[in-house]
């Protein structure tokens, strides 16, 4: 890898962060972005969630359009939609948006979308949307009632993180675990690899 490669996440997430350490791409700069996520009119959830990542990387780029790292910086961005049916969960902020998602959710399939866009050095710009299917379990009262009062599930998608406590609700996943996390590991690293950014440079090295 060129040492001149820069590689710049436009988001502020810790689990992804967390997800790109663990494949070892630690980004060398975030750049968190904030974004009208409100869906469009009959959006899919599928194309809110590659619009999205879009705009967050569109606007992440802007924001380097003016420093020397724009002409060196590979720039990711994600971002991911629960739903059920076709209908977009939230991110819930309040207590009654996660009840809601939880109750939608309980004893039912559901799926997550995770976009993902990378702009490269020239301006290129590549695109993939990833879906998982998640199975929960039929939620008791009690069982609502427990994760609720722990707050995880505030700023998740759907209203809950399948890494912590929600992740004894999931009876079946089909398709990428670290998809449901909010990144998924496998088409991330081809997408950047694809591109040219060698993401085994960075890896640790044993000497003999």
């Amino acid at each position: 890898m060129s040492q001149d490669q820069i590689f710049v996440l436009a988001s502020g997430s810790p689990r992804r962060v967390e997800l790109l350490e663990q494949a070892g791409a630690s980004p060398d700069r975030l750049l968190p972005t904030n974004v009208d996520e409100t869906p469009l009119k009959s959006e899919h959830p599928r194309s809110l969630a590659r619009r999205l990542s879009r705009v967050k990387a569109e606007t992440g780029w802007e924001h380097l359009r003016d420093s020397d790292a724009h002409h060196n910086a590979f720039v990711l961005a994600a971002d991911t939609v629960v739903s059920v049916g076709r209908l977009c969960l939230p991110k819930p902020d309040l207590l009654d948006e996660a009840s809601q998602c939880l109750r939608l959710l309980s004893g039912r399939n559901h799926k997550v979308h995770t976009g993902l866009c990378l702009i490269t050095p020239k301006g290129k710009i590549r695109q993939r949307v990833v879906e998982s299917r998640v199975r929960f379990k039929r939620l008791t009262s009690e069982e609502m009632k427990a994760y609720l009062a722990t707050g995880e599930w505030r700023d998740k998608a759907g209203g809950y993180a399948i890494q912590g406590l929600a992740g004894t609700f999931v009876v079946r996943l089909v398709g990428s675990y670290s998809n449901v996390v909010g990144l998924p590991i496998y088409e991330t690293v081809s997408l950047l690899g694809g591109e040219g950014y060698n993401v085994h440079a960075r890896w640790p090295r044993v000497t003999a």
